[in-house]
């Protein structure tokens, strides 16, 4: 079987064996693979490994593997680690930040379907959560990786009527309708939910700024839930770093 060499981020990891791991990575010209370690946690007897000891949550290294997209499980046989993150494994909410936006480019992203561009977003924003500007980082992350994926709601528009929202004074969110609602749809969509216009005018702002403001979790934390809300509802399943980012 033929190997392949590129860029991977990973994504989780669960014990194989005493000394092998299965890997989920995001690689940047292959998407998403699940691998087989095995020896990861092996050394020879002058101390080295192949995989520099094992392969951690959200490392970013360069690997060698088995590549048949018609089969399941790749080999992992080679790993040198770029990039631990370490500032990451000193704060809990850049940690969960951090594993957060690896769920969701996992959820998103097809096995197979190769996104240099949302690998290259992720790969830059994991430092970025290890600073002040945690907050704003991860939610424009967020944006984009639903704009690369297909699933970004309709923010500009009602998704009932068609109305734009650029005179709203108010503003509801379907997640089942994937968008905003108006004031004259609202009573309509039986999931719609009150949505602060102040919110909704920054996401139009982060969606349209090549620079970001300075947020705090009181703006963030609700767009965050509004876009955990669409992303379960296209999905159909829960997402499981959501409580431990939302505090729910």
């Amino acid at each position: 079987m033929p190997l392949a060499h590129d860029r991977c981020i990973c994504l989780f990891k669960t014990k194989y064996s005493e000394t092998s791991q299965i890997l989920t990575l995001f690689s940047r010209e292959h998407g998403i693979l699940r691998a087989i370690a095995k020896g990861a946690h092996r050394r020879t007897k002058a101390g080295a490994s192949r995989f520099d000891g094992g392969v951690d949550f959200l490392d970013l290294g360069s690997a060698v593997f088995t590549y048949d997209p018609d089969r399941e499980l790749c080999t992992l046989t080679e790993w040198h680690l770029d990039e631990g993150h370490l500032g990451l494994r000193q704060s809990l909410r850049a940690m969960h930040l951090g594993l957060y936006a690896g769920e969701l480019a996992g959820r998103l992203i097809e096995e197979h379907d190769p996104h240099p561009e949302v690998f290259d977003k992720l790969a830059a924003v994991l430092p970025n959560l290890a600073t002040p500007r945690r907050e704003e980082a991860f939610l424009a992350f967020a944006l984009d990786l639903l704009r690369a994926s297909g699933y970004l709601p309709e923010l500009l528009a009602c998704v009932s009527c068609g109305t734009t929202a650029e005179d709203w004074s108010l503003a509801w969110f379907s997640p089942s309708r994937g968008g905003i609602v108006c004031r004259n749809c609202e009573t309509v969509i039986p999931d719609r939910r009150e949505l602060d216009i102040r919110l909704l005018r920054l996401l139009q702002t982060l969606l349209r700024a090549p620079r970001l403001p300075q947020l705090t979790r009181r703006q963030t934390d609700p767009l965050n839930r509004l876009l955990a809300d669409q992303i379960e509802n296209t999905l159909g399943r829960p997402l499981r770093m959501r409580p431990y980012v939302l505090g729910e």
